[in-house]
């Protein structure tokens, strides 16, 4: 306990000197003043089976260094089942997508289910695939609304999204959770632009497919290329939405700095989105079993609080953070700590 406290000390410290001016924008504003952090227990009964890398003790890590009193101040919410969810997940996928989940996971008889290699679903996949949308709901809806003091928020939850293509479950992904909560956030709440940053070692592939022609979202990646799902070259644009900025097998913080300044930040700023949301995928990490980038704790609070830095600017500081993927426990729990206390250190 006491080395993983001298960890979070050093992370957030060097969060504020990142985030003076920011702190001080947010605290004249007096209605901003919380990071939220929305998950439920839900989230462990989705078992993909046994030695899939994406499994329950992900959460448990993380729910581990989340309890450490450096995090006391974090608002935490259960996320919840919604009248709505159906009608959310049917902005970005199709009616028979839909179908074909339900019909797969309320089988008890035919469960576990496998739609691929790599994509599982068990009893309890149905309530946390149904929460994990709703999560992202509930949390565009208190980022949104000026009087719930929530600043920005982070939803620990799983299955993860990103790959998930409207027509197709794929990737460890079931529903696209951060599309899904995009276009939430343009129909209940008038969002006209919303930006989606993606720094998972795996493309967004799901989210670049679902946007293609949506000139009304930003999607911003930096990913390992080659590296499943073989996709987010720098020749896929959409309609000049679509910013990829792959990254080679064996590079690190300084190559995913650069790639970050010089092509995702810039496109973000330029477009002066009202909302971001972020596909906060872990395994970029040099601890990462699944992939061979060289990330550290330190570079995800820095993009972190570069993001914050761009929605200070343009929107009100308003962020929305989904957990994608990340399957070294250690460095899952480290760098998800990292993340989430500068977005503490952003309100």
């Amino acid at each position: 306990m006491i080395e993983r406290r001298s960890f979070l000390k050093l992370c957030l410290a060097s969060a504020m000197t990142q985030t003076e001016l920011l702190s001080g924008s947010a605290a004249a504003a007096g209605d901003a003043s919380q990071t939220l952090l929305v998950t439920h227990p839900a989230f462990f009964d989705h078992d993909p089976g046994p030695g899939h890398p994406e499994r329950p003790a992900r959460l448990r890590a993380i729910d581990a260094a989340l309890k450490d009193p450096a995090f006391s101040a974090l608002r935490r919410e259960a996320a919840p089942l919604r009248d709505d969810i159906e009608t959310a997940i049917l902005r970005a996928h199709s009616a028979s997508h839909l179908a074909r989940f339900k019909a797969a996971a309320t089988d008890a008889g035919n469960l576990p289910y496998s739609f691929d290699g790599d994509t599982a679903i068990s009893a309890g996949s149905f309530e946390a695939a149904y929460r994990a949308v709703g999560a992202g709901l509930f949390a565009v809806d208190l980022v949104m609304d000026p009087k719930s003091r929530v600043a920005n928020a982070f939803c620990e939850v799983r299955p993860p999204g990103h790959h998930a293509e409207r027509e197709r479950i794929m990737g460890f992904c079931l529903f696209n959770n951060i599309a899904i909560a995009a276009l939430y956030a343009r129909a209940r709440h008038g969002a006209e632009r919303v930006a989606i940053i993606d720094f998972d070692v795996h493309h967004g592939n799901g989210t670049q497919q679902i946007f293609w022609e949506d000139s009304a979202v930003l999607f911003g990646s930096t990913h390992q290329m080659p590296l499943f799902p073989y996709s987010g070259a720098v020749t896929e644009t959409g309609v000049d939405n679509i910013v990829n900025a792959p990254l080679r097998a064996g590079d690190g913080g300084a190559e995913f700095k650069e790639a970050m300044e010089t092509r995702i930040l810039p496109a973000l700023h330029a477009f002066r989105p009202d909302l971001i949301l972020i596909s906060a995928g872990f395994d970029a990490h040099r601890g990462d079993p699944l992939a061979r980038l060289r990330l550290d704790d330190e570079d995800f609070a820095w993009i972190t609080l570069k993001l914050i830095e761009a929605a200070q600017k343009h929107c009100g500081g308003r962020i929305v953070s989904f957990l994608e993927g990340g399957y070294g426990l250690h460095a899952l729990a480290t760098s998800t700590a990292a993340h989430v206390g500068a977005l503490m250190q952003g309100v």
